[in-house]
């Protein structure tokens, strides 16, 4: 992930600067524990900056507004005690080469300051840190004890201190060339590492870039550049301090990243909030995506394992019920022929009624023939009530295991982020799985919106709507289809819910019946078939067992074709 480097970070507040100064501060909101949001008014409207202090995406940016859920963070309380109503007068950086930003409150536009909040960002050791007008620490997002860090510590009621500066040479338009040189080939190791390590307020990617741009290799050694090459590489080194200096920036999209100088760019973006938006919103997205996506996955393979064993020992146990007759007519035959007993017999062998065929029967020595077949009449009524007992229970799992093998299908449909739709289906499946009592909720907060099904379109052009997870697959047999419609799904294998939208009176010709089947086909567990069995029938002979789970379904009234997964591609929503 690309943090905000001092470049980046001065083209932001440069963007700040000219449109939201003087801004009142209107609320305060905390996202999540490590990002802040301020609501801003000013003549022209009202927007919300963002501060994050995040270990990989730290940054600030106007973003969208948070969701109306209740904020019940303390650190947001203590910023909105002391900075709520107050006018955002000024919002200098400490430092031109440092990467922290001096947000000042005060009562007016052009009164003193009555506070200062610090955001650093600085990677894994960003903060944000409220002082008083005299910098004494009022309150921190991260508290730094000295336990844990005896250069710097950050605590309530200590005197506030800038983090430690860096030990790179500062930046200069006036320096000449000869200088410049002398000082990054002064050690003859990588060239990106030298520069990296000589200047103060440069990053990886900006070093990177600055050099390619140059036509030079990041990897190559200084002592390997010719005299042409130090001249090329120092004009793009001046270039980046003009921009700094004027604050010409140029934000846009690259292959790997970002940029604000326009170096590298494929697409130019309006301004560079919009940039940090996005990009962030992207790359948190794709890392919580792979989160929850492992999470799922694991889970419900565990429960899979889990209820495949618990069926076994059903099946087991239902086998040796099945004994339960043979004990009855052990029962049977020794009250019949319990003149044959003799005391202390281990066995008799006795014909049985209907073959006349000889069988040993087992005894206990210390029981006589009637007590005997008392204690096999009891074995036969115990195997019998157990029985009576498993066979629902099998069935109940059988279903459960069902269920839980379209929740894995749907997971491995899912192979990638690609899209803010994926991660909502995911969190859908998540919140399904939470209602239905597999994963114990962390926090109670679900989000407003819903992922939409995925789309594709026939050979003549009727819609086709793919569930994304069990929720989904109700929503469209019982609530979306229509009588015209048709409804698809693979036979007796976990997959998702299909529905072949068409008009009044439409018939579908066998190239679009064949398209959906390949579609039902594809979003199934049978994926890597060559070819799997597919229903359809009219969603009027779809039912819903009463206290079925979500995305189960039974069906009358079918007509069977085979699917080729093969001939289908994933394609996106139209949302």
């Amino acid at each position: 992930m690309q943090p905000v480097d001092l470049t980046t970070l001065r083209a932001v507040c440069a963007e700040l600067r000219a449109g939201w100064l003087p801004a009142r501060l209107e609320q305060v909101y905390q996202r999540d524990r490590v990002t802040i949001a301020l609501a801003l008014r000013t003549l022209k409207g009202r927007d919300w900056l963002t501060i994050s202090w995040h270990p990989q995406a730290a940054r600030i940016c106007l973003d969208d507004a948070p969701p109306r859920t209740p904020d019940t963070f303390t650190f947001s309380d203590q910023l909105r005690h002391q900075l709520q109503g107050l006018a955002l007068s000024a919002m200098p950086l400490i430092s031109p080469w440092e990467r922290v930003i001096d947000f000042q409150f005060a009562s007016r536009p052009g009164d003193p300051p009555l506070w200062h909040l610090y955001a650093e960002i600085i990677t894994k050791y960003s903060n944000l840190i409220l002082t008083d007008d005299k910098q004494e620490i009022i309150t921190a997002a991260h508290q730094v004890h000295p336990e844990k860090s005896s250069l710097r510590p950050v605590q309530t009621g200590e005197l506030y201190e800038p983090p430690p500066p860096l030990t790179g040479s500062i930046p200069s338009c006036d320096e000449s060339q000869a200088s410049w040189q002398e000082r990054v080939s002064l050690i003859p190791r990588e060239l990106k590492r030298q520069v990296l390590e000589t200047y103060r307020g440069l990053g990886p990617h900006l070093v990177t870039a600055m050099i390619q741009r140059a036509g030079l290799d990041p990897k190559q050694t200084a002592d390997t550049l010719t005299q042409q090459n130090w001249n090329t590489l120092f004009q793009v080194w001046q270039e980046w301090l003009h921009i700094l200096e004027t604050e010409q920036f140029q934000p846009g999209w690259t292959e790997n990243g970002f940029t604000v100088l326009g170096w590298g760019m494929i697409e130019s973006v309006s301004s560079a909030q919009v940039l940090l938006k996005e990009y962030y919103r992207e790359q948190l997205n794709q890392q919580t995506f792979k989160q929850i996506h492992h999470q799922l996955l694991q889970k419900v393979t565990h429960l899979i394992k889990k209820q495949t064993q618990k069926k076994e020992k059903f099946q087991e146990r239902l086998q040796q019920s099945k004994d339960a007759e043979l004990y009855r007519q052990r029962g049977d035959l020794l009250m019949a022929y319990s003149y044959q007993y003799e005391p202390g017999a281990s066995s008799m062998q006795l014909p049985e009624f209907e073959t006349g065929e000889l069988v040993t029967i087992p005894l206990n020595p210390e029981k006589n023939a009637v007590q005997n077949a008392q204690g096999y009449y009891k074995k036969h009524q115990k195997l019998k009530r157990s029985r009576l007992a498993i066979e629902p229970l099998l069935v109940e799992t059988n279903q459960e295991i069902s269920y839980l093998q379209q929740v894995e299908a749907t997971l491995k449909q899912l192979e990638g982020y690609q899209h803010t739709e994926d991660l909502q289906t995911l969190k859908e499946i998540q919140e399904e799985l939470i209602e239905q009592g597999y994963i114990i909720p962390q926090r109670e907060r679900s989000s407003s919106e819903q992922a939409q099904p995925i789309t594709y379109d026939t050979p003549n052009g009727y819609e086709v709507l793919v569930g994304r997870n069990n929720r989904q697959n109700d929503q469209l047999t019982f609530r979306t289809a229509v009588d015209y419609d048709l409804w698809f799904h693979p036979q007796e294998i976990p997959g998702s819910h299909v529905l072949l939208r068409l008009p009044p009176g439409a018939v579908p010709d066998e190239p679009d019946l064949q398209f959906v089947a390949n579609v039902a086909a594809y979003y199934s567990r049978g994926r890597e078939s060559q070819q799997v069995p597919v229903v359809y029938t009219k969603p009027k002979h779809v039912y819903k067992p009463k206290g079925a789970k979500p995305g189960m379904a039974i069906y009358d009234h079918e007509t069977v074709i085979w699917g080729y997964p093969d001939e289908i591609k994933p394609e996106r929503d139209r949302s």
